[in-house]
């Protein structure tokens, strides 16, 4: 099983999420932390938003990885959002946004915070993974293709 899948539990992922900016996607995950891992919701929203300031995590073809390290964090934390409607996100080639992984790891967690974003890179660079992922319609079926994704090994 690859280390996203092992990480990605199915109450953390959120399908067809409405927002409409890229402010409100980054509240939304503020919010959702606090209620599933009990984070501070502001902390977690300012450290995704720091992070994005130094530049856009959207890879294009849709996709987008939000990440930040964060203080007193026990483990590393993954979610998956799928947006409604995608957002205009800053994504290398312009497009729109609508699938989101999001890593929430603990400072000192530098090697393996690089593994995990170029694990995640290959992951989404598969254009039939992402394929799969807007077919699915509940948080297992979307679960079963994280944790059934072979590619880029």
């Amino acid at each position: 099983m690859n280390t996203i899948a092992r990480l990605l539990r199915p109450e953390d992922i959120v399908l067809d999420l409405v927002v409409s900016s890229k402010s409100e996607l980054l509240d939304a995950i503020g919010q959702h932390m606090e209620r599933s891992h009990g984070l501070p919701h502001q902390a977690v929203t300012r450290d995704l938003d720091r992070r994005e300031q130094v530049g856009s995590t959207g890879l294009g073809e849709g996709v987008a990885l939000p990440h930040a390290r964060f203080t007193n964090l026990e483990r590393i934390l993954v979610a998956y959002l799928r947006l409604e409607l995608p957002i205009p996100f800053g994504a290398t080639d312009g497009k729109p946004v609508s699938d989101f992984l999001v890593l929430l790891v603990p400072k000192e967690a530098t090697d393996e915070h690089i593994r995990i974003l170029a694990e995640a890179a290959r992951m989404f660079h598969d254009r039939g993974f992402r394929a799969g992922l807007r077919k699915c319609v509940d948080a297992q079926e979307v679960k079963q293709l994280f944790d059934t994704w072979g590619g880029g090994r």
